[in-house]
C-alpha cells in the first residue's frame, strides 16, 4: 500500500471532548453544516467558518468523571439526522441519562473482570438484579428542530439499562442508506471481557447492531427500562431488528456505495491483543419480533446468513485470550485462550475481519495501538492515494514517547476477501509538548471530506482540550 501523507487543518479549538462529527443541510439552508457533539452534551454546528450551538442537553447527562479516574464512557454518544432532516427536522440522539448512576453490576473497577479458564463460575457469570445492580440507564430519543430554530424533543424510542460504565458505543446513531431505517450499534455492557457473555445472547440488546423503523410510531410516550427484547412492549419489538451480534465495543458502523448496493464497514474494539475492522455487503437481520418467538419456543432462529462478529470467543481473528507478563522477559507473554467453549461455538458463524492491527507489533511500518475510535470510507479525489479507501483512527499509539499521539490509518477492500493489510497515514501538525489523543473521525455527506477529533486528554472532565480538523492534501 503506498504511503500516503496528509495535512491537518483546525476548524475549531478549545472544545470539550468532541465524539461525533458529521455533516448536514439545516432546513432552508442550501450548503452543508459540520456539526459535532461533545461527550458531555454539547451539539455545535459550523458553517461558513462560524461557530453556534445547536443545542445543549448537558443538564440530561448523567453526572461525568466522577468514578475510575476522571475516565469516562458515558455521555452524548449519538447523534444522527433524520435524511429528510432538511423537509422534517427531525433528529436522533442517545446519551448516559442524568441521576442513574447505579452501583454497577460487579464490584471492582470497571475493566476489573478476568475469567479464569480454571474456575468454571468466571466462565458462567450471570446478571442478576438488574433492576437494582447496574451502572446507568441510556436512552435514544427523536427530537425536531422547530421552524423557529429550537430543537425540541419529540419522543423516547428505547431505555436501556447498562451493567457497567464503558462500552457503549459511541458515534452509535446513523441512518442506514439500504434501508432508511436508524442505525443503533451498541457495546457489550463493559468491564472485561465480557463477564455475562450479553453480546452471544440473542435476547439482550447489549453487543448487537439493531435496526429502528423509526417511521412507525408505537405511541409509547415513556417506554420501559430494560435489557432485553422480550421486556419491551410489543409495539416496539415490532420497529426493531437485529443485524449483527459479538460485539465488544463499537465506534459506529459506516456506509460506503459501491455500484448499486453498500459495504458497511465496522470496527470493534478489541480487547487485550488487537483492534479489527470488519465488512460485509450481504447480510439477513432478524426482526426482534422472531428472535422473540424463537426464545419463547427455546428453539434457535435460522441464523445462516446473520453477521456475527465472534466475540466474546473471538477477539479479530484471534480466539480471545488472556496475557501474562513474563517477567525474565517481556517479549514472551504467555497467552491463554481465556474462552475455549465459545471460541469453538462460534468458530464458523463468525465474520472474519477485513484488516487488524495489534497491541504489540514488531514490524517497523506498522504502530502498536491502544483503542480503534473511528472508521470511515473515504471518496473523494482531494488526497488521491486515499479514495476509495478506508480510513481509521486510533486513540493512542502504544510505546511512543510521550506527549501521546493518536494515528491515522487507511486500508482496502479485497475482491477476494482475504484480510488485508493497512498503512499508516502519516501527518504533518505539530502538537507540541501537548497529549493528541484522536478521539473521533468523520465525514461529510458525500464522504469526499475527512474531520478529525482531538483531545489533549483521555478524562472527559478535563474540560477545553478538544480540537477538530479537516484532514486535507
Amino acid at each position: 500500500m503506498i504511503q500516503v501523507k496528509v495535512s491537518l487543518r483546525p476548524i475549531v479549538s478549545k472544545i470539550n471532548m468532541p465524539t461525533v462529527l458529521k455533516t448536514a443541510i439545516l432546513p432552508g439552508d442550501s450548503i452543508e453544516s459540520l456539526f459535532i457533539a461533545t461527550q458531555v452534551g454539547e451539539i455545535f454546528y459550523i458553517r461558513n467558518e462560524v461557530i453556534r450551538i445547536f443545542l445543549d442537553i448537558s443538564p440530561r447527562i448523567i453526572k461525568l468523571g466522577v468514578s475510575s479516574g476522571g475516565y469516562d464512557e458515558r455521555g452524548l454518544l449519538g447523534l444522527a439526522f433524520h435524511p429528510e432532516f432538511y423537509y422534517n427536522g427531525f433528529f436522533y440522539l442517545h446519551y448516559s441519562v442524568a441521576g442513574t448512576q447505579g452501583p454497577g453490576a460487579l464490584p471492582g473497577a470497571f475493566e476489573s473482570f478476568k475469567p479464569n479458564p480454571c474456575d468454571p463460575s468466571t466462565l458462567n457469570l450471570r446478571w442478576t438484579n438488574r433492576e437494582t445492580q447496574y451502572d446507568h440507564i441510556d436512552t435514544v430519543e427523536e427530537w425536531i428542530l422547530q421552524p423557529n430554530g429550537q430543537p425540541q424533543k419529540r419522543r423516547t424510542l428505547l431505555n436501556i439499562r447498562r451493567p457497567f460504565l464503558n462500552h457503549n458505543g459511541v458515534n452509535s446513531l446513523n441512518f442506514s442508506p439500504e434501508t432508511g431505517k436508524l442505525v443503533l450499534t451498541t457495546g457489550d455492557g463493559g468491564s472485561g471481557y465480557d463477564p455475562f457473555n450479553l453480546s452471544q445472547d440473542d435476547m439482550e440488546i447489549a453487543g448487537k447492531i439493531i435496526e429502528i423503523d423509526v417511521v412507525k410510531n408505537t405511541f409509547i410516550d415513556n417506554p420501559p427500562v430494560v435489557t432485553r427484547f422480550n421486556e419491551l412492549p410489543a409495539p416496539i419489538q415490532e420497529t426493531l431488528t437485529v443485524i449483527a451480534k459479538g460485539v465488544r465495543n463499537i465506534p459506529g458502523i459506516s456506509f460506503q456505495r459501491f455500484y448499486n448496493y453498500y459495504i458497511k464497514y465496522v470496527g470493534i474494539v478489541g480487547q487485550d491483543l488487537v483492534e479489527s475492522i470488519f465488512s460485509f455487503v450481504h447480510h439477513k437481520p432478524i426482526p426482534v419480533t422472531q428472535l422473540v418467538q424463537a426464545s419463547l419456543m427455546n428453539s434457535e432462529p435460522d441464523q445462516n446468513g446473520f453477521i456475527n462478529f465472534g466475540w466474546r470467543g473471538w477477539e479479530g481473528a484471534f480466539p480471545t485470550s488472556m496475557i501474562r507478563g513474563c517477567s525474565a522477559n517481556p517479549a514472551l507473554d504467555e497467552k491463554t485462550i481465556a474462552y475455549y467453549d465459545e471460541a469453538v461455538k462460534t468458530s464458523v458463524r463468525r465474520l472474519l475481519p477485513l484488516t487488524s492491527y495489534f497491541h504489540k507489533d514488531p514490524r517497523p511500518d506498522k504502530f502498536e495501538g491502544t483503542a480503534l475510535t473511528g472508521v470511515q470510507p473515504y471518496m473523494g479525489n482531494g488526497i488521491p492515494g486515499l479514495t476509495g479507501s478506508v480510513v481509521f483512527t486510533d486513540l493512542a499509539r502504544k510505546g511512543s514517547h510521550p506527549p501521546v499521539r493518536g494515528v491515522l490509518a487507511y486500508t482496502r477492500v479485497r475482491t477476494d476477501c482475504k484480510l488485508n493489510d493497512f498503512s499508516v497515514i502519516e501527518t504533518d501538525y505539530d502538537f507540541g509538548s501537548r497529549s493528541a489523543y484522536y478521539v473521533s473521525l468523520g465525514t461529510n455527506l458525500d464522504q469526499t471530506r475527512l474531520y478529525l477529533g482531538v483531545n489533549g486528554s483521555v478524562k472527559v472532565a478535563d474540560f477545553n482540550q478538544g480540537t477538530v480538523f479537516e484532514i486535507v492534501p
